[in-house]
Order: C-alpha cells, then sequence, then structure tokens
C-alpha cells in the first residue's frame, strides 16, 4: 500500500499521522509496531471494500441512508464465493456480481401467498441457458436460507418448469426463445432476470447491464406489478434506470 495512505491511518496514541518511515528501522519501537500492524490490517482492509465496492458499483449506496448501506455490503461480502486471501484484493467477476444480485432479490422482492405452495418449501431459483451464473449462484446459495427457507438452483429445460420458479435467470443464449419463455409465464410470479440487450423492452422484469465497467440494473416496475411482485424501493434506488411498460420510464 502506498505510504501516503498509511499517513492517513497510522497514529501514535498521543500524536499526530506518521509515516511508516517514522518508526524506525527493522521496527523496533515496540507499541508503535503492534499499531502498524493493527492499522496495516485495517488499511488492507478498506483497501478491499473499496476495490470490491467500485467493481459492484454500488457508490450510490452512501446516499440511501446506514440501513442500506450495510445491506449493500451485505451484497459485497456475498460476492466472494471461495475463500480468498485478504492481501489479493481480488475483484469479482461479473458473473459472481450477477450471482450476488439474484441471491439477495429474495429479499427484496416480495412474492404473493401461495396457498398451494408449501410456506417452508425451498426457494427455487431457475437458470435457462449456457451461462456462468448458474455454477457461481449454485456454489453462493449453498447451506444459506433466506426467511428460513432453503434456496434450491436448478438449470431449467422444459416450459412446464419456469413457473415453479421465484427467480429465473435467462441466459443471452437464449434470446430467440424469449418470447415463448416469457409467454409461458404469463401471469406467473416469477421475478425474470437476464443480461441479454433490450431484455426490459422485450416484457422481461430485471436486466443487468455494463456501465463504467459495472454490473448495474435496469428494472420494469410495471413487469412486476403484472406478475404481482413487490419490489422494495430499496432495490429500486440502485437501479440505473426503473421504468414502467404501462407509463414509460421513471427515472
Amino acid at each position: 500500500m502506498p505510504e501516503k495512505c498509511f499517513a492517513k491511518k497510522t497514529m501514535s496514541a498521543g500524536g499526530p499521522a506518521r509515516s511508516p518511515a517514522e518508526f524506525g528501522a527493522g521496527g523496533t519501537i515496540g507499541g508503535d509496531v503492534r499499531n502498524l500492524w493493527k492499522f496495516r490490517r485495517w488499511g488492507l482492509r478498506l483497501a478491499c471494500i473499496r476495490k470490491v465496492d467500485r467493481a459492484v458499483g454500488l457508490h450510490r449506496s452512501i446516499r440511501l441512508g446506514g440501513a442500506l448501506a450495510c445491506t449493500a455490503l451485505v451484497l459485497v461480502a456475498n460476492c466472494t464465493l471461495a475463500p480468498r486471501a485478504l492481501g489479493a484484493q481480488q475483484e469479482p467477476t461479473d458473473s459472481e456480481v450477477k450471482a450476488a444480485y439474484l441471491f439477495n432479490f429474495l429479499k427484496f422482492v416480495d412474492w404473493p401467498d401461495d396457498p398451494a405452495r408449501d410456506s417452508q418449501a425451498p426457494w427455487v431459483l431457475g437458470v435457462v441457458g449456457d451461462t456462468a451464473v448458474g455454477e457461481d449462484l449454485k456454489q453462493l446459495a449453498s447451506g444459506k436460507s433466506v426467511h428460513g427457507r432453503e434456496l434450491e438452483v436448478k438449470k431449467v429445460s422444459a416450459p412446464a418448469d419456469l413457473r415453479a420458479c421465484q427467480i429465473l435467470f435467462i441466459a443471452a443464449s437464449e434470446k430467440r426463445r424469449l418470447p415463448a419463455m416469457l409467454g409461458e409465464l404469463h401471469g406467473a410470479s416469477v421475478l425474470t432476470v437476464a443480461d441479454m440487450e433490450h431484455f426490459v423492452e422485450s416484457g422481461g422484469m430485471i436486466q443487468f447491464v455494463i456501465q463504467d465497467s459495472r454490473v448495474r440494473m435496469a428494472i420494469d416496475v410495471g413487469a412486476t406489478s403484472r406478475a404481482h411482485l413487490k419490489v422494495s424501493s430499496k432495490l429500486l434506488s440502485l437501479a440505473v434506470a426503473v421504468m414502467d411498460s404501462t407509463g414509460g420510464a421513471k427515472n
């Protein structure tokens, strides 16, 4: 980490900030060396948080209040699908970020009660087509639960299985089949998500877009409303575009 960064974070017990050079050659000042390592660890953690934050593009969360900022950090933390060395500061891939979003959608979308469905049955997150998102989502969801319900991630191919999902991610490879799939889902409370172009214009609900090298979202609240899904205002605040297919763009 550059010395100027340490100068901002390294403080002695009774004095102003100092750079690493002021601690003496070999690090022989007992108390200050302990403080240096403590601040080095915190500085590294802060650097990792900033780096991942830039990757996911959650810089807007600072304007949304403390509660949403914490929510954003939960999402960022969930992006790490396998243990990584803290010092490596590896950024999540786009696929991992999309998987983390899909996981967290369960927390910020309300589904209508269905008397025919067991309220304790696992959430079903379906994936259609060839995409790395499915495997990343499966790893992320393993051993976790949301609102007391476990998660089941499955590849979906048969049209009849589409309606059994709470969330359906449709890979860009399935663009030709999109009209048929959306037709099959008409009237079903299934949150449809994709990363293909013109997805929301075609009747989809949430489209992942890349903006400034970050994974962002466009959301059609008209489509979610027709499916009797209620999207949290917190999630809408993180979108780069919120559209209402019954009345045009909202922002």
